[in-house]
């Protein structure tokens, strides 16, 4: 389907440019929910304009979790396709949204719940940009009730982050996230570092990236899971012989284009029980990671789907935290959220209309 911008400016060729920027203005401030709220436009525009979507996403239903810091979103999208997004609450009161760039996923990573669906298309940018804009929403609207673990007084918190971390490979929708990302830094307070981009390595997207004046350069993360290739095919099917070098090479080429004291890549490892968490594994990826340069890890406690493999033991995870340390690595373990509700990292899916 064409975007909401292709279809105003089918439906009003000769208007001027700002004029979208007004709508795209409007999208974003959450007690305007229709088009009839947006009164810089003429009676009669906003008439004509009723036959696009003000919103392209429907809320299902929402799950909050046990301790009331994280929310999951099952979203209906206009063709009935189902996504699910996260709204996170950390200990410091900030929130940070997880958002789908795709309806399942054809990565196939053997820890990941979404890529039992295999993928059913691709979002548009709208869907993707819909996603915060649905949160916006669920904001101003529990201001008073306090929605999540802290008390919302009379004025709802801002959101301070956004992870494309949700269902899909971002870096297999490349133009919708791009343009859903560059709208996101227009029409919000939120700088580039207050955005992450996960991908399990797409490189020809990643080269893309280094030369595309129009990629704006929020920061990325890299689904690692190994340095040891033989490990990383075993839990990252769509991985080859030379995935390792090449990216590194990629790396250090990303960094000295782009690095600088906040601007640095982060690799995701799931800690998998008896599978890329032995001492070896450690020693390995940190070799891996001093060969390249300003590069952080964050481990993941494996979160419990139906697939394969089990959670490492907290202990084998803060060896192998040690292990990285000692190397002078930086690296921290992720403070798991929202596995009570199925909306802890590699958990989301959509199944026959349902959540898992």
């Amino acid at each position: 389907m064409p975007s909401r911008q292709q279809q105003f400016s089918d439906l009003f060729p000769n208007e001027p440019a700002f004029r979208w920027r007004q709508i795209e203005q409007a999208f974003f401030v959450p007690t305007i929910r229709s088009w009839d709220g947006v009164t810089s436009l003429s009676k009669d525009m906003r008439a004509a304009l009723a036959v696009l979507p003000w919103m392209t996403v429907a809320a299902d239903r929402v799950m909050a979790g046990a301790s009331k810091d994280t929310h999951k979103a099952l979203l209906t999208l206009g063709d009935g396709q189902v996504i699910e997004t996260v709204l996170m609450e950390n200990a410091r009161g900030e929130l940070t949204i997880c958002v789908s760039s795709q309806v399942g996923c054809a990565m196939r990573c053997g820890f990941c719940a979404t890529g039992r669906m295999g993928l059913k298309r691709s979002l548009d940018a709208d869907e993707i940009i819909d996603q915060y804009r649905f949160w916006q929403h669920f904001l101003e609207d529990n201001k008073h009730r306090g929605g999540l673990h802290s008390d919302f007084s009379a004025i709802p918190p801002r959101i301070s982050n956004i992870v494309f971390m949700g269902m899909g490979e971002p870096l297999a929708n490349y133009e919708n996230v791009k343009t859903a990302l560059n709208v996101l830094l227009a029409q919000t307070d939120l700088g580039p570092t207050r955005i992450t981009v996960s991908t399990v390595g797409v490189l020809p997207r990643l080269e893309q990236m280094l030369t595309d004046k129009t990629w704006p350069h929020v920061r990325l993360a890299i689904s690692l899971h190994s340095a040891i290739a033989e490990t990383r095919k075993q839990i990252v099917p769509t991985s080859y012989d030379d995935f390792l070098p090449r990216l590194a090479d990629w790396a250090r080429r990303y960094l000295t284009i782009l690095g600088n004291r906040r601007h640095h890549l982060t690799f995701e490892y799931v800690m998998l029980n008896g599978v890329n968490d032995t001492d070896d594994h450690a020693r390995a990826l940190a070799a891996f990671v001093r060969s390249i340069g300003n590069v952080k890890c964050n481990l993941i406690p494996y979160n419990l789907t139906d697939c394969e493999f089990a959670r490492s033991e907290d202990s084998r995870i803060e060896r192998f935290l040690r292990i990285l340390e000692n190397a002078e690595v930086t690296a921290t373990r992720r403070r798991t959220m929202g596995d009570d509700i199925a909306a802890a990292c590699g958990q989301l899916i959509v199944l026959s209309g349902k959540t898992a």
